[in-house]
């Protein structure tokens, strides 16, 4: 939102991600601050989110929601196994760049259905429908597949697919992190922040776990 014409000076990352980490608390606690009377017409003329999420395409991870965050606070970008392509990176760099968005959080979910198919395509040859879900299945796989041959034959099915999901995460962090000149130049020089997370179905709670602060 911005006042008499003038933008918000951007919110540095770690306020961001703290920001993020009270409203998934105010989510899990079921606790939900009302949305600003207003806030649609004035959001009409202009934007200025605070964070930008990447996240899966699932119908039950809405960002908004599982942070507990109103219009115009979060610039989202969902795909399914929030897989990086250069579509997408190029939408964290518009936000990063329009905007001063300095955080971006990667996150997936349990039972992640992008990465069910992966493992299904790496461990008993399932064929994807399409081609372009092949093309979510391949960006996925080398991360699934370092998980896979490290966790041997008598891994637990659930736990593989934990573990998986969390490499896929780390996997897209990366991604942004070293795959975009703009992206590292904001990195280097003005403090922007790639996290990964993981938003677990059962409890409604993220945990940040790659990429935090010391």
């Amino acid at each position: 939102m911005t006042i008499a014409g003038i933008p918000p000076a951007p919110l540095p990352a770690d306020q961001a991600l703290q920001r993020l980490r009270e409203g998934n608390r105010r989510f899990v606690q079921h606790i939900r601050i009302p949305d600003a009377a207003g806030e649609r017409s004035a959001l009409a003329a202009g934007q200025s989110p605070f964070a930008s999420i990447l996240s899966c395409s699932d119908s039950r991870v809405p960002s908004e929601l599982v942070f507990d965050q109103g219009l115009g606070d979060l610039f989202v970008i969902r795909v399914a196994g929030n897989v990086v392509a250069p579509s997408l990176i190029g939408s964290v760099e518009f936000a990063a760049a329009t905007f001063g968005t300095r955080l971006v959080v990667v996150m997936g979910h349990s039972r992640c259905g992008a990465i069910k198919a992966t493992l299904d395509s790496i461990q008993h040859s399932v064929d994807s429908p399409s081609e372009n879900i092949r093309d979510i299945v391949d960006r996925c796989r080398p991360a699934v597949e370092s998980v896979v041959h490290a966790a041997g034959p008598n891994v637990d099915g659930q736990r593989l697919v934990h573990e998986a999901v969390r490499a896929n995460v780390r996997q897209s962090c990366a991604h942004l992190r070293h795959g975009s000149r703009l992206l590292e130049r904001l990195i280097q020089e003005e403090g922007l922040m790639v996290v990964g997370a993981d938003y677990s179905l059962d409890t409604g709670e993220v945990d940040f776990f790659d990429g935090m602060p010391r």
